[in-house]
């Protein structure tokens, strides 16, 4: 049996975010049809040292391939001087269920992927002209995420909120200098919040950061940090006053997301759940229809974008010739 080994670097240099962004798409329109397959998360915490696993599996039905993705690591690693987050990709052949390959990406597709997956709720939610973006995080996957958002969107300006003012002032240099557009730290999150058309919120708070008096009609919101029961970006009424609110996942975000906050506290209901992702991307349901709404997307991260930007990587890997086959 041969076994496809890739690094991080091969990877990163088959698949980018304009790669992903229609892989992603195209993964979410399928969950919508009923193609695909997906377990439930397996989430492991280690309170003693702080390190946590996500653990996220997929079939996309027609696909020669299923995936098992694991998302490791901790929010102390950068005092270790370590990146936050690792992981590795497991990619198995739908038929036999033999090993085809082993994605050493350390947490790269999973970052790729939920920047893709916020692309897309902002394309399907946001007005179409954005003047500003308020960031709240400054941490790896809030440059994935304006990565990607610029992809679909053309703000005027980025203001970004992080908890240590010199890491919120390196990401704005570093985001300007990438992109040639203005960014501005951001001394509080009612700054990066308030007057934003887009907030994507990417941080691993356990505590409300957004309030609802913040929000104006017409903005869109992203959140991603909220992918365990335990974490929370966005005060409940945020969402209940919301017009439109859209879990990439209804029944995991019921579990995980911000979601599952505001119905744990009574404010919301499932069934007040406008849409999953998917069936605005398939075209089921519209998006934003007025461009007075306020729209949530909720995002716990769903296997399916896993398994979509594994079998891309595996692909462009066999055309191109990259990583090294093990037989084992």
């Amino acid at each position: 049996m041969e076994v496809l080994l890739l690094s991080e670097r091969e990877i990163r240099d088959l698949i980018g975010p304009v790669e992903a962004l229609p892989a992603v798409r195209d993964a979410f329109v399928r969950m919508a049809r009923g193609e695909a397959i997906l377990p439930g998360v397996i989430h492991l915490d280690i309170p003693k040292s702080g390190a946590e696993a996500h653990v996220k599996g997929a079939h996309l039905q027609g696909s020669g391939s299923f995936t098992i993705k694991v998302a490791s690591g901790s929010y102390a690693n950068p005092d270790r001087g370590l990146p936050t987050g690792s992981g590795i990709v497991l990619v198995f052949d739908a038929t036999t269920g033999f090993p085809q390959a082993v994605l050493f990406d350390n947490g790269y597709l999973t970052d790729l992927r939920t920047g893709a997956a916020g692309a897309l709720a902002a394309d399907l939610l946001a007005k179409r002209e954005v003047e500003r973006v308020g960031i709240v995080g400054v941490g790896t996957q809030a440059r994935f995420q304006l990565d990607a958002i610029l992809g679909v969107r053309k703000p005027e300006r980025v203001i970004a909120f992080g908890r240590s003012e010199a890491k919120a002032s390196r990401f704005a240099q570093e985001m300007m200098k990438r992109h040639d557009i203005r960014v501005l730290p951001a001394k509080t999150v009612e700054q990066a919040v308030r007057g934003s058309d887009v907030v994507v919120t990417v941080t691993p708070a356990r505590e409300p950061l957004v309030h609802a008096e913040w929000v104006v009609p017409g903005t869109h919101i992203t959140a991603v940090g909220a992918d365990s029961p335990d974490k929370q970006e966005l005060d409940v009424r945020v969402l209940e006053k919301a017009d439109k609110v859209v879990a990439d996942r209804l029944d995991q975000c019921i579990r995980l997301g911000e979601i599952h906050h505001a119905v744990e506290a009574g404010v919301f209901r499932p069934e007040d759940v406008y849409a999953e992702l998917g069936e605005i991307a398939a075209g089921r349901k519209p998006g934003r229809t007025s461009d007075d709404e306020i729209t949530v997307a909720d995002l716990t991260g769903v296997g399916v974008q896993d398994a979509a930007l594994a079998e891309l990587v595996v692909l462009a890997a066999a055309r191109q010739g990259a990583g090294r086959v093990l037989e084992i």
